[in-house]
């Protein structure tokens, strides 16, 4: 297993990245004051239901983020009601959320 992390500047502050990566497998998230955006491998309900708010990267076996150099380039998915209420919308470019989630 191996554990990266990254950080990125947003105009309303640091958001961080963790990327965590076995053989054939990785989790990314990347997390601010006010929410989370995450890789696929996440349960958005459950994540809802511990009443935190996050969003979904578009990411498929055939189109991974594949690292956290690549996870501001991508689009929001899917979103919880709470990242819906910080304004993070389906479609929306990630390095937009970052500012939202900061």
């Amino acid at each position: 297993m191996d554990v990266q992390t990254r950080s990125y500047e947003t105009k309303n502050g640091l958001v961080e990245g963790v990327h965590v990566k076995w053989p054939g497998f990785s989790l990314l998230l990347v997390a601010g004051k006010k929410a989370f955006l995450t890789c696929g491998a996440f349960d958005l309900d459950a994540i809802e239901a511990f009443g935190a708010a996050a969003a979904i990267v578009e990411s498929t076996p055939t189109n991974l983020i594949g690292n956290l150099d690549r996870f501001p380039n991508r689009k929001i998915m899917k979103v919880n009601e709470k990242a819906k209420a910080l304004g993070i919308n389906v479609g929306m470019d990630v390095k937009e959320a970052f500012e939202l989630i900061a």
